[in-house]
């Protein structure tokens, strides 16, 4: 394989786990925040309640876990590939929440919720049309030996 086809895979590799791990992580986010229930800002004590709720429960530090992976992988990705294809492709995880959300959390999707999402997946088709990095990558940095003390400029 060469090195532009193995910088390709790795970079198409990390696109997909970047779109599923913030699907996943943000749909398991919301059920725990579901299952905490209505947060009461009004009262310092139901602040303090609330945050005992959030922070003892075991799937949002799931959530809260799979989306520092996901940030993770958008670095990565962020520096093998161009923004202006990282970012559109990653749209697609947009597709992804609403139906994750109604088949996991039974939310309801609307028609025009879906038709929306076949306009981000036809996006995201035309965007993989195109290559993912059209800039250079920089020459290899060196560092340079120390002058010699007293030696001529």
């Amino acid at each position: 394989m060469t090195t532009c086809k193995t910088h390709e895979t790795k970079t198409y590799v990390l696109l997909f786990l970047l779109v599923l791990l913030g699907s996943v992580g943000n749909t398991i986010l919301s059920k725990g925040m579901k299952d905490a229930g209505d947060l009461d800002i009004s009262r310092l004590s139901t602040i303090a309640t609330g945050a005992a709720h959030v922070l003892t429960s075991g799937t949002i530090w799931a959530g809260i876990a799979l989306m520092l992976l996901f940030m993770v992988c958008h670095m990565l990705v962020l520096s093998w590939a161009d923004y202006s294809f990282v970012m559109p492709f990653s749209a697609i995880a947009y597709a992804l929440v609403p139906l994750l959300g109604y088949l996991f959390l039974h939310e309801q999707v609307s028609a025009a919720r879906w038709i929306g999402i076949v306009l981000i997946f036809l996006g995201v088709v035309l965007i993989n049309r195109t290559p993912p990095r059209t800039t250079q990558d920089p020459s290899p940095r060196t560092t340079a030996a120390p002058a010699e003390p007293g030696a001529a400029s």
